[in-house]
């Protein structure tokens, strides 16, 4: 994967879900996967849970909310037809530069090798270059993200205690409730 000339900053819009991890089948449901895409993608390292791997029968991995993106980053260049050998490349080089300020980049690809921009005149100029024919803006993958995780179940990394994301359905049936009482 290629990268644009412009340095790129810690993100400030880290998510407060540092602390919330999301097992499997919540983080294939946000990512769009199906579940044996997922356990392929663990095991042959493309996206490996960063909270925590499966270590055994009956362990559970635990992904971040980043890794959840990164699923739904490499979910959407499979959906475009790129080879999992140039998502797997771009992936090690997301995960090499620590998958800092993922939500202001935009990933484009011309089929073959996946490019990194980080402005609009690097989304311009490889363009016109004739390099880019798609590309995915990962500010909106980030918020479909959040999104879809607001209305599942998360886990405190901590404690294991289970969250319920804010469903709306919850929220009236808690209205519900007090009213009752």
């Amino acid at each position: 994967m290629e990268s644009g000339p412009y340095p790129l900053q810690d993100s400030a819009a880290v998510p407060s879900t540092d602390t919330v991890g999301y097992r499997g089948p919540t983080a294939c449901a946000a990512a769009g996967i199906t579940y044996r895409q997922l356990d392929y993608w663990a095991r042959t390292g493309l996206v490996e849970p960063s909270v925590r791997s499966a270590y055994g029968s009956g362990t559970q991995r635990l992904y971040s909310f980043r890794d959840v993106v990164v699923l739904k980053i490499v979910k959407r260049f499979l959906d475009t037809g790129v080879a999992l050998q140039n998502i797997r490349a771009a992936v090690q080089h997301l995960r090499a530069r620590g998958f800092r300020d993922l939500e202001r980049m935009t990933l484009m690809s011309d089929g073959a090798t996946v490019y990194e921009c980080s402005s609009p005149d690097e989304v311009v100029g490889l363009l016109q270059g004739g390099q880019g024919v798609f590309g995915i803006a990962v500010g909106v993958v980030w918020r479909d993200v959040e999104t879809a995780l607001s209305q599942l179940h998360g886990e405190r990394i901590d404690t294991g205690e289970t969250l319920v994301g804010h469903n709306p359905a919850d929220e009236l049936a808690r209205r519900r409730r007090d009213r009752a009482v």
